[in-house]
């Protein structure tokens, strides 16, 4: 739900002035048989608020539920699609044990609803795209990116985890890439989502609202017609040969590892072979990072290999209450505050290393709440993201 970067260098200013209350948050529209939804935060990258998490499940619900709606359509206002979940939220409830409950299940229960919704979804993603707001993207049958695309999973990096769904898809990318981006927060672009499948299309940005217009025209939202319309307007995706998807091997050689520690070991190791210099700033990342973040984080990827949809998003809700009842670690707040609040990019961890982070602590924050506490979502349902990574240009060409 967090993402880190944006915030510090770019969105820490705006945020600061406050949002215009007359301006909605996300805005509804509804065109014949289609639902068009658009975050309209543009001067915050349009960061996901209570507010937010609040109208899109209500949207989702009602127009689920209405036999004239076939297609729903998704788009950022502005230069972002979604930058991830508001910090603010989280920071400022911090001295109140459950004061961020609420939105968390909700955000949860809205992850779920996207994952399983039972009509078509389409989303027009042309901008940032990280953490929580990418919940709002991948798990969609359709999701088309373009060249401004840019997506990261980075939350480790402030001691938080992988959330918001992430554990699953993540842990369904081939080999160990799904253990790479959670704990390095490496950034994807347009070409490799749609080559590692975590985007169905790829259309050039200067199409996007053409696209839009003959979507909205189309009026229905049987799968084949609205596959075949946005084909009209894709690109076959081109992977740069310098992107870390042509790093799979050396990738899944380290981050295949047991533990952190031998992962960030094997990972420096590998850095010292000729032709691995893409690997000293990710690793000089790592070394950065929260230990507890990038503990949990790996330790919840691992697990979600073997874990269906709902078994993931009530293991990550449980992680994320936690974590913010500083159960294991005050990391989250002191991230934030080192990067978003004051600004001084020197967070103080405790524990300040890998080490020193408790087995028994992490067994705790994983530890399952009774019956009643847990996140509350059906145990089977088809889930729209499976197998779609099986028809990606990675798959098929073995990047």
């Amino acid at each position: 739900m967090l993402n880190y970067e944006v915030y510090c260098s770019e969105n820490h200013t705006n945020m600061a002035q406050g949002t215009n209350s007359d301006e909605p948050v996300v805005i509804g529209e509804e065109v014949g048989n289609v639902r068009l939804i658009t975050l309209n935060r543009p001067r915050h990258l349009n960061v996901i608020s209570p507010e937010t998490v609040s109208l899109l499940a209500e949207y989702l619900e009602n127009w689920e539920k209405d036999e004239n709606v076939e297609l729903i359509l998704i788009k950022g206002a502005g230069r972002a699609f979604s930058a991830g979940g508001d910090l603010r939220v989280f920071y400022q409830g911090k001295n109140s044990k459950d004061a961020c409950l609420e939105v968390v299940y909700r955000m949860y229960w809205l992850c779920y609803h996207i994952h399983t919704y039972k009509k078509t979804q389409v989303a027009l993603v042309n901008g940032f795209s990280m953490g929580g707001g990418a919940s709002l993207m991948v798990p969609m049958k359709f999701s088309v990116v373009t060249e401004k695309t840019t997506f990261a999973t980075p939350e480790a990096a402030i001691g938080f985890h992988t959330d918001c769904g992430f554990s699953y898809m993540h842990s369904r990318l081939p080999g160990h890439l799904g253990e790479f981006l959670a704990l390095t927060g490496a950034r994807l672009n347009g070409p490799e989502l749609v080559a590692s499948g975590l985007a169905s299309h790829f259309v050039p940005s200067e199409k996007l609202p053409e696209l839009e217009k003959h979507l909205v025209s189309l009026n229905k939202g049987e799968n084949d017609a609205v596959k075949s319309l946005i084909e009209e307007f894709s690109s076959k995706v081109q992977i740069d040969e310098n992107s870390i998807l042509n790093k799979q091997s050396t990738i899944d050689e380290c981050f295949c590892k047991d533990s952190v520690e031998e992962i960030i070991q094997s990972f420096e190791a590998a850095s010292l072979k000729e032709g691995n210099g893409w690997i000293v700033p990710i690793l000089k990342g790592l070394k950065r990072f929260s230990p507890t973040g990038l503990k949990i984080t790996l330790r919840s990827v691992r697990e979600a290999r073997e874990q269906s949809l709902a078994e993931c998003l009530k293991r990550e809700f449980r992680l994320t209450i936690n974590i913010l009842r500083s159960c294991i670690s005050g990391d989250v707040y002191e991230g934030i505050r080192a990067l978003t609040i004051d600004k001084d990019n020197a967070p103080k961890w405790d524990p300040d290393s890998l080490e020193k982070v408790k087995a028994e602590d992490l067994d705790n924050v994983f530890q399952p709440y009774e019956a009643h506490l847990e996140l509350q979502v059906p145990e089977k349902e088809e889930c729209r993201w499976d197998g779609k990574y099986e028809n990606s240009a990675y798959a098929t060409s073995k990047v």
